[in-house]
């Protein structure tokens, strides 16, 4: 299965069910230029995330953190986390394996708070690099691959299958990693940049004052700005033009719409500030765009 997009809520959670019928567990191949935006956007799930790049690098971003993940090598996205992808490199057309897997189903019930829950709540372990050539890094990444063959095969036995390459998985992770450490300020951080990015998505085709955001974080103007550029790298009016450029292209699909309408339907109070800002972000006029894909549309239904 490739995924292409994905939903996200006004919370910046992923709407999709990781899941298969049967096992709270997703596991499948992702190009990252062939999603709508060309990357993967900033989310966040309850949903434990483990990648293995096969094709070209990756650069993730997870919290405040930037890791460049290469060809052989895999990465552990805590449950929580903010976190996006992009390409290292452009044109190298980066695949990666992704597996999400719900924290109650890694291991038994009865040792849930023993082996997962001290790692979920963990404060200094948003992420954690898995390198194909270290022993437990190869056992994870190994893993990994048999997960995705037992769910796409499906054959006898394959749920004990993927229960047993969990375990492994886990094993490997909490015994590779470091020691845990819980800050109560950095809990408070993630929560309070949640609620501003809350705040955004549900009001980004408003007004939006930098006051605003600060109000739904209980933040100072200074302390907001600080957030936005230690965990996103940007300014928080920055974020807000980005976002509503990043909602105009789930809209641009809709032949219907103008692209004068869809800049205002976003936020934007001038079509000819709108072009200006997507050109800035996305190096194409949205007319082109829209064209682009269009055309790309009517190839994958040729």
């Amino acid at each position: 299965m490739i995924k292409k997009e994905f939903g996200i809520d006004q919370n910046g959670r992923e709407l999709t069910e990781h899941r298969t019928v049967t096992l709270p567990v997703a596991c499948y191949e992702t190009t990252i230029v062939r999603h709508v935006h060309g990357h993967i956007p900033l989310h966040w799930h309850e949903e434990l995330q483990f990648v293995l790049v096969v094709q070209g690098e990756a650069l993730f971003h997870v919290n405040d953190q930037k890791i460049i993940v290469a060809k052989g090598d895999g990465l552990f996205i805590n449950s929580g986390c903010m976190h996006m992808a992009e390409e290292q490199n452009e044109h190298e057309n980066c695949i990666y394996l992704c597996l999400n897997i719900s924290p109650h189903f890694v291991v038994p019930s009865e040792l849930y708070l023993k082996y997962v829950y001290p790692y979920i709540s963990a404060t200094n372990l948003p992420y954690l690099q898995i390198k194909g050539e270290i022993s437990w890094g190869a056992q994870v990444l190994g893993a990994i691959r048999h997960v995705k063959k037992d769910l796409d095969e499906q054959p006898p036995f394959y749920e004990m299958n993927v229960a047993s390459s969990l375990l492994t998985i886990w094993k490997n992770l909490i015994t590779g990693g470091s020691a845990l450490e819980y800050n109560p300020s950095e809990i408070i951080k993630s929560r309070r940049m949640k609620e501003m990015l809350e705040w955004i998505h549900l009001h980004f085709a408003e007004p939006i004052k930098l006051e605003d955001i600060a109000r739904a974080g209980q933040l100072s103007r200074s302390e907001t700005c600080r957030y936005f550029t230690q965990m996103l790298n940007s300014t928080p009016m920055q974020y807000v033009i980005d976002y509503r450029i990043q909602k105009s292209v789930e809209l641009l699909q809709l032949m219907e719409r103008s692209i004068t309408e869809i800049a205002y339907e976003v936020g934007f109070n001038s079509t000819s500030y709108f072009i200006h800002q997507f050109r800035k972000n996305k190096q194409i006029t949205p007319l082109k765009f829209r064209r682009q894909m269009e055309l790309r549309n009517k190839i994958r239904r040729a």
